[in-house]
């Protein structure tokens, strides 16, 4: 049986049998690529990946990313170990608030692979959120309202939805000032147009976007507080239920993502790779 696609809800994610990523030909890479293009969320279950493989795989789907702020595993720095140790408990996690990842950078990732080892016997899935359905879900009026405006994102903490002062956090994530730029303030348009399906899509997020452009941050929080709101909507999600050798590959530039911390006491890894993305167009310069 050859490489087949299995959508797992009608708006996003699906999904995929009859592929070893490791030994995937052109034609293979090709037919994953038009239906990351369709789904935006893949699961590509069966896979027997050391640091090295996933390091190929992430290549045949783009440039890989280093990343600011996490540190990479120490024989692989392009190569985020996604750890929580058992004893870890009522911690905050990574991934564990509504984002999407890096938004803060000039150019935003494309897309994420995480590949899953060692996993609890039950709990710590991962949700997506499709932000082509968020906002074509809107009324034509917020519609009109949202796509000329901008907003900051910044990677500096600013008291949003990420975790407080007060919130342990997991040691087993090596957290890094290691790109001071990654701090400052840079503005996207609020309604992005893909680069390649030239759909369009809401680009806020709860950790990152701080306010619009030419607001404060207090005449800003209604309007975001709603749409980070509207943008989970259940049916604009959907679940993956790790399995150990599964690769989850996502799109960044269409959806938000939730890692669940439903799993105390039982430890949790799995090895996350990034790929390069371009600077996010607005509805006005993608139609120029």
């Amino acid at each position: 049986m050859g490489l087949t696609i299995e959508p797992v809800t009608p708006g996003l994610g699906a999904e995929v049998h009859g592929v070893d990523l490791k030994r995937a030909s052109s034609a293979d890479v090709a037919a994953l690529e038009a239906a990351f293009a369709a789904h935006a969320v893949l699961f590509i279950r069966d896979q027997e990946l050391e640091l090295d493989d996933l390091l190929a795989v992430t290549r045949k789907f783009g440039t890989v990313l280093r990343v600011p702020y996490v540190q990479g595993v120490a024989s692989h720095p392009d190569v985020i170990a996604v750890l929580k140790e058992a004893e870890e408990k009522k911690i905050y996690t990574f991934g564990g608030t509504w984002h999407s990842d890096f938004s803060f950078l000039a150019e935003p990732p494309a897309a994420t692979l995480l590949y899953a080892v060692e996993l609890p016997p039950v709990g710590g899935d991962t949700i997506w959120a499709s932000q082509y359905l968020a906002y074509e879900a809107l009324s034509d009026g917020l519609k009109a309202l949202l796509e000329p405006l901008r907003a900051i994102h910044t990677g500096a903490p600013h008291g949003t939805m990420g975790p407080g002062p007060d919130v342990p956090v997991s040691r087993s994530i090596k957290m890094v000032r290691n790109d001071p730029g990654a701090d400052r303030e840079v503005v996207h348009p609020v309604v992005r147009v893909h680069p390649v399906t030239g759909r369009k899509a809401l680009f806020v997020n709860p950790v990152y976007t701080q306010r619009f452009e030419g607001m404060t941050v207090a005449e800003s929080k209604p309007l975001l507080g709603y749409l980070h709101e509207h943008s989970i909507r259940a049916e604009f999600t959907c679940r993956l239920k790790w399995q150990p050798g599964t690769l989850a590959m996502w799109d960044n530039r269409c959806l938000m993502h939730l890692a669940v911390n439903d799993y105390d006491g039982h430890r949790r890894l799995l090895y996350r790779t990034t790929t390069a993305g371009e600077m996010p167009a607005g509805i006005a310069r993608h139609a120029a």
